[in-house]
């Protein structure tokens, strides 16, 4: 039996290309022995009223934007695989995790890329030694496993690339270990009631090294990303049982570790206080967390009868859509300019609510008037220039007259729903058409 190592496709012969996936020379063979038929036993009922007075109990990690993203904290036997590019930082968060587990829990960190002296390099840097944090550097999982049952209330697998089952053909990281490892540990996780995390790379295309059905059985799957040029740090929950999907904690990579960035909207407004053309502010939703980031927008005229268009940090196809919107409905001449568009920090955006603040920021650029630095935009634009309804409106104007925000631009049928006594102090202006705003807004400077 072949298998695609991208996406667990299965043939009984080998393939070039996956008819599934696309990729090709991803496939290698298996070995398909018959497992032996395991001896039937009773099968315990449970009625649902009796589980729905049972309470859920949480273990902090003492790390508030990890527990945020895990939904308040790890779960009794729940299975966490963390992702993220080499490099990014997913050994120092885990390590800087177990120490402050390790404050009231026992841990167990399972290495099977470093040395033990490379950790405790590493836990010097970052300044940690707690006593119930044990460590082992082990890469066989039949040696690993009977350590589940040493009383651990958390342990970590770095990473699961590495591991292997000793019984299973393929070198470790292929795709049958990767899914046999997997499932192994978390079958056992899940009779211990331990708290796995397992860390897993990221390939060259964005997603975890190793089949789709890797995902498919742990419980939560979370993202570490970071830009090559920047020390910050998104934590981002892709798929949780135990929470909300969506969720983010923004860390700051320093020479002790890992610090916590408790107010993420600070580091991507810019705090220098210049007053310029093509600037704009935007309130975004990472989950539940309302997050206001600065849209820069440059317009200028083309060369050679070449223009250009690029963004960083924001949908392309959405950008162009918008581009053609401004050109077709407000009247501007965009045929001969280049268009370059920049989200500040480094954060890559796909709320449609910030459409607004862009056409604003692009605006401001093409016909040079300055957007009022005190003012706020939320709102999905369309392509004949209305304005969509924002969900989730009232989080995002509370966040904004909290950071000192004086004017919201909202969508009308938003406006008609909200009561200007809960937002003393930020006046909130309700628009029909993006025409409409950049009128307002040429009006008051």
């Amino acid at each position: 039996m072949f298998a695609c190592t991208n996406c667990g496709y299965k043939t009984l012969k080998w393939l070039g290309k996956c008819p599934q996936c696309g990729f090709w020379e991803s496939f290698i063979e298996e070995d398909a022995k018959p497992r032996k038929a395991a001896k039937t036993k009773d099968v315990t009922l449970v009625n649902i009223k009796e589980l729905a007075q049972t309470t859920e109990k949480r273990l902090p990690t003492g790390i508030n934007e990890f527990d945020r993203v895990l939904g308040g904290g790890l779960v009794k036997g729940e299975v966490v695989l963390i992702g993220g590019e080499p490099g990014v930082g997913k050994s120092t968060l885990l390590l800087e995790t177990a120490a402050k587990l390790a404050q009231e829990n026992k841990v167990l960190y399972v290495s099977a890329e470093e040395s033990i002296n490379q950790i405790n390099l590493r836990a010097k840097r970052l300044g940690i030694c707690p006593d119930n944090l044990f460590i082992v550097t082990e890469d066989n999982i039949e040696d690993i496993l009977p350590l589940f049952d040493k009383d651990f209330s958390v342990v970590i697998i770095d990473s699961i690339q590495v591991v292997r089952l000793n019984y299973l053909s393929g070198s470790a990281g292929s795709l049958v270990q990767v899914r046999e490892t997997t499932g192994v540990l978390t079958e056992k996780a899940k009779k211990t009631g331990v708290c796995l995390i397992i860390v897993g790379h990221v390939t060259k295309e964005g997603v975890i090294s190793g089949p789709k059905v890797m995902e498919h059985i742990v419980d939560c799957v979370v993202y570490f990303e970071g830009e090559k040029n920047s020390n910050f740090r998104i934590l981002r929950a892709m798929k949780n049982r135990f929470g909300s999907v969506g969720e983010i904690g923004v860390f700051e990579m320093t020479q002790k570790g890992l610090e916590q960035v408790e107010n993420p909207s600070s580091i991507f407004i810019s705090q220098d206080n210049q007053i310029m053309p093509g600037r704009s502010t935007a309130c975004i939703l990472e989950g539940m967390r309302p997050m206001l980031v600065e849209i820069q927008a440059l317009v200028t005229k083309g060369n050679f009868g070449m223009i250009r268009r690029k963004t960083s940090g924001f949908d392309f196809n959405r950008f162009s859509l918008l581009v053609a919107m401004l050109e077709k409905r407000l009247g501007l001449h965009l045929a001969t300019q280049d268009v370059f568009v920049n989200i500040t920090g480094g954060i890559r955006i796909d709320d449609p609510t910030a459409d607004l603040a862009l056409v604003a920021a692009v605006a401001s650029s093409a016909q040079d008037f300055v957007v009022p630095a005190d003012s706020i935009f939320i709102g999905e634009v369309g392509l004949s220039g209305e304005l969509r309804i924002a969900y989730n409106i009232t989080q995002r104007l509370m966040e904004a007259k909290r950071l000192g925000f004086k004017q919201a631009f909202i969508p009308e049928i938003n406006h008609k729903k909200l009561n200007p006594k809960d937002f003393f102090g930020l006046n909130i202006l309700g628009f029909n058409n993006a025409k409409e705003v950049i009128e307002k807004i040429k009006m008051k400077t």
